[in-house]
């Protein structure tokens, strides 16, 4: 419905809105961060967040880059928006009472689905991708360069995370009727997820090590996407849409 494709629009606006306002003055702060990275290493308060601010300062410019706008900002933020965009997918219709009607249109399930689907990821993925576009212009003003392939990569490779949380967010959302609970439930998981992130041998447990600034470094090395971390996330992607095609398909209002 229109009235719904204009609402995930607007969300996806102004999720390339906050990154952008996020990512502007990050990078205009660069030029401070590398004189002083040995003392904000020093008043850095776990182990953890020591080997980041290491890893940024062997990594240079791209490090803080992917530091400051994929692990930080995407993955906070993004998360957050993945959430947003699918758990009303179908449990806000049926919240609503309007599922009955969205569902009287004529078109099959299959289509209904793929098109609310599809409008939820570009509103995610498309604002990731703008916003690293801007990123040679910003640091120009810095007297850096970086070139568009990694960066692109490494958004490509967020977008991948990302939409594993969508695509999961959108799934519970075909068997439930109650968005706000998932949302609760997911954003919580997620917060978890980015805590345990931050515990010394925990981390490795966390979903974000798939993300963070070592993974981003290894894609500019390699000079595109790691397979065996790529694969596992578009086959999550894949399987919880085609469970949300399977669930849809026999569901009632």
């Amino acid at each position: 419905m229109a009235r719904a494709f204009a609402s995930i629009l607007w969300r996806g606006v102004g999720f390339f809105i906050v990154l952008e306002l996020m990512l502007v003055p990050a990078l205009l702060y660069w030029p401070d961060f590398d004189k002083h990275v040995a003392k904000f290493r020093a008043m850095a308060p776990l182990p953890v967040m020591r080997n980041i601010i290491d890893t940024l300062e062997t990594g240079g410019v791209f490090a803080y880059v992917t530091g400051q706008h994929f692990f930080k900002g995407c993955n906070t933020l993004g998360v957050a928006a993945a959430v947003l965009l699918s758990v009303g997918a179908v449990a806000g219709e049926a919240h609503r009472g309007t599922l009955e009607i969205w569902l009287a249109r004529p078109v099959s399930r299959w289509r209904l689905l793929t098109e609310r689907y599809v409008q939820g990821a570009g509103a995610l993925c498309i604002p990731v991708f703008a916003t690293t576009l801007t990123i040679p212009a910003l640091l120009e003003r810095v007297n850096e360069t970086l070139p568009y392939g990694p960066l692109m990569w490494s958004a490509a490779h967020t977008c991948l995370l990302l939409m594993a949380f969508y695509s999961l967010g959108f799934f519970l959302s075909t068997i439930s009727r109650a968005p706000l609970s998932i949302a609760f439930v997911l954003l919580f998981f997620s917060i978890l997820q980015f805590a345990i992130y931050l515990v010394e041998k925990a981390t490795h447990y966390s979903l974000f090590r798939l993300t963070d600034v070592e993974r981003f470094l290894e894609i500019q090395k390699r000079g595109g996407l790691d397979p065996r971390l790529a694969a596992p996330l578009v086959l999550v992607s894949l399987a919880l849409y085609g469970a949300s095609l399977w669930t849809f398909a026999r569901r009632t209002p």
